[in-house]
């Protein structure tokens, strides 16, 4: 039994508590490098990942704020890249704000969303075909994904493969990014009476635009066996009454070469097309091939719509309020139309294979990023976006989706 002069001695308390004191200090400064507060602004590390820290399942890119910051810059490309469509072209066209647009970074709740590195891109999908499919608001997304690829690999062959609008193959990488243009995804035409009768005309229809709501456009009919990823859209044509007056020149939906009796409005439309649609995808679609839907991008016309005196003045993101205000589907608005699109799009492609690329709350807030009158359009453009612009952070959310994507496989 040890004797009292043989037990061990006890250590000092206080040094103990410094060493620990010390630790602690040690790692909140550690932590603390991944943010910083300069002028006003966060700072947050800026370094390119190749895949997220956080996945998608378990932060929500989509939600979140624009943080302004004068520093920010991007670096993906500018307004000479020549695939900018002209109207696009905000920085050429002169709008007050065009380089202000880029200096607000979207930060999601609880996760960062970083730009995507574009040469890490190419070299991780080498001998990949991409392909973007809807409107023009997907071509938006399209020349901004070009642009900033094109910035860092200009060994470039234009060509249109599987029936796409524009295409271009990264030669170095053979990776090819294309966009097939559809307003409706199905195909649709101008429809006249016969003057021999039918269902139709018996019912005093006399023109109007037929819609086969099982047959694809061919424009992207052949872009699910061609494209190893694909993106679609669609949403702004179903309530243009410009192109479908709801009395002069309706939507006559058909199925199975018949026309749809008694005829539906364009949101029943709109439900069989979309399901039609994301079958024809599942079963074309190339073996292991991604498959995404976009949500609906917002329009921000205040005063009225595109052809009733609507104009988007603003110079700075909306504040949470006025988002409200502006979308909610109690108002009613002008803008109403990507909520509603929206609600059509989550129902149809419940348990489908396709991944959605939430993009429309985010941009809610940014009625200062479309070109409105830059260029001296005749008609202020309160829907499309600048580019450089928003499109930009669209790609970066697309990517880490992809990213995400390609780690869980």
């Amino acid at each position: 039994m040890a004797t009292k002069d043989q037990q061990p001695k006890k250590l000092p308390l206080f040094p103990l508590l410094s060493l620990l004191c010390f630790a602690s200090v040690f790692l909140a400064l550690s932590l603390s490098k991944r943010a910083s507060i300069s002028n006003g602004t966060i700072q947050l590390e800026s370094k390119f990942r190749s895949t997220p820290t956080v996945t998608s399942t378990s932060c929500n890119f989509s939600h979140g704020s624009w943080i302004y910051d004068p520093n920010w810059k991007p670096n993906k490309y500018d307004h000479t890249c020549k695939e900018i469509f002209k109207g696009w072209n905000c920085i050429a066209g002169n709008k007050s704000n065009a380089k202000d647009i880029i200096k607000w970074r979207w930060q999601p709740h609880g996760c960062d969303l970083p730009p995507f590195d574009p040469v890490r891109f190419l070299q991780t999908f080498r001998d990949t075909n991409i392909g973007f499919v809807g409107d023009s608001l997907n071509r938006n997304m399209f020349v901004s994904l070009f642009c900033t690829l094109k910035r860092v690999s200009s060994d470039v062959k234009k060509w249109r493969p599987a029936g796409a609008d524009r295409g271009f193959t990264f030669l170095q990488y053979n990776l090819t990014i294309a966009y097939h243009r559809t307003n409706l995804l199905a195909r649709y035409g101008r429809w006249s009476a016969n003057a021999n009768g039918g269902e139709l005309e018996s019912l005093g229809y006399k023109e109007g635009y037929r819609v086969d709501v099982d047959i694809p456009e061919g424009t992207w009919a052949n872009a699910p066996s061609f494209h190893d990823i694909l993106i679609f859209n669609t949403g702004h044509w179903w309530w243009a009454p410009s192109k479908f007056d709801p009395v002069k020149s309706p939507m006559l939906f058909f199925e199975k070469n018949q026309p749809l009796i008694p005829p539906v409005l364009p949101d029943v439309g709109l439900d069989k097309v979309l399901k039609h649609m994301t079958l024809f995808v599942e079963r074309r679609m190339r073996p292991g091939g991604v498959k995404f839907f976009r949500t609906q991008s917002p329009r921000h016309f205040e005063g009225g719509d595109w052809d009733k005196g609507g104009s988007c003045p603003l110079l700075q993101p909306l504040l949470p309020e006025k988002v409200e205000e502006l979308f909610s589907l109690k108002n009613n608005g002008v803008n109403v139309e990507s909520r509603l699109v929206n609600q059509h799009l989550f129902k149809v492609l419940k348990g489908s294979t396709f991944h959605i690329l939430d993009i429309t709350h985010m941009s809610e807030f940014r009625a200062d990023a479309h070109p409105a009158t830059a260029g001296g359009k005749k008609h202020v453009d309160c829907m499309h976006w600048c580019l450089p612009g928003i499109t930009d952070t669209w790609n970066d959310l697309f990517i880490m989706h992809l990213n995400s994507i390609k780690v869980r496989n």
